[in-house]
């Protein structure tokens, strides 16, 4: 029998901007509209790297029906290739990025502000294991820096998941302490990274979960390598018991289709969302 309080979902989706590989807010808003959204989580990175071009984006926004919900943004170097160079290059782990990322994230925090949103995503980077590690700490104080930029615009900073298990992530934001820090939660890269069942996962960190990317993916047959990223409704998340438990933890947020593969973006994604529409309203 169907959980009735996955209903609740309903008006809360949205699509990942980036996804729709725009090249202009115009391009952004016409792709939006065909993959049948309203509501966008906004790539941050175009109007820090092109504020002439992407200041134009909040009109656009507001004169075709789009409301940004949420934001993203990168950090530099980012290397995904293959598992082994994610691990070595993502987030803000790497010393050598280390300035520029925090230099960057300043700048989103005000771009942020000025676009009135109120949750913004993006990869820390692999965690280490061990909170004995001196990497451990270095990394938290990094998150902590970036974190108090966020909270002094009043604005949630979202870790993306699916680096780490679970249970790593728990004890790395408990070790943090930072009240404005959460999770993006994407079950599909607990599942492309080899770490575990998403619907365990998204309960183990529940209370952390204020944002949720829907993706979809099949794990791989090869260890030590990616998963296959696939359109939801098509891979191994289990939808229902997804849905049902974002309704146990009394998640609060929205919940933004992304698609990073194949170049069918618009048709994947529309399809995802007829997916989900349907499975909410039988």
């Amino acid at each position: 029998m169907k959980d009735q309080r996955i209903a609740q979902f309903g008006p809360r989706l949205a699509v990942c901007g980036w996804s729709l590989q725009a090249a202009t807010p115009a391009d952004l808003v016409d792709r939006v509209l065909a993959a049948g959204f309203d509501r966008v989580q906004i790539d941050l990175d175009p109007f820090r790297e092109n504020p002439a071009a992407w200041d134009t984006a909040p009109d656009l926004f507001a004169r075709n029906g789009i409301t940004a919900v949420s934001g993203m943004f990168r950090t530099v170097g980012e290397d995904y290739s293959t598992l082994e160079s994610i691990r070595a290059t993502g987030g803000i782990v790497p010393d050598a990025t280390w300035a520029q990322n925090l230099a960057n994230a300043e700048l989103t925090a005000r771009n942020a502000a000025k676009l009135g949103l109120r949750f913004v995503m993006f990869h820390a980077g692999f965690l280490p294991h061990d909170p004995k590690d001196p990497s451990f700490e270095t990394l938290a104080g990094r998150v902590r820096q970036i974190a108090r930029l966020f909270a002094a615009r009043g604005i949630t900073l979202g870790c993306e998941t699916g680096q780490e298990t679970a249970a790593s992530l728990k004890a790395f934001l408990e070790h943090l302490a930072e009240p404005n820090v959460a999770v993006n939660f994407d079950p599909a890269n607990m599942l492309l990274y080899g770490n575990g069942d998403p619907i365990e996962a998204v309960r183990t960190v529940g209370r952390w979960v204020k944002s949720v990317h829907m993706k979809d993916a099949a794990v791989t047959k090869v260890p030590g390598t990616w998963g296959t990223e696939l359109t939801v409704g098509t891979g191994q998340v289990d939808w229902p018991a997804f849905l049902t438990a974002l309704a146990d933890i009394g998640f609060p947020g929205w919940l933004c289709f992304e698609r990073e593969a194949d170049d069918r973006r618009v048709a994947d994604l529309r399809a995802g969302r007829e997916f989900i529409g349907k499975l909410i309203a039988a």
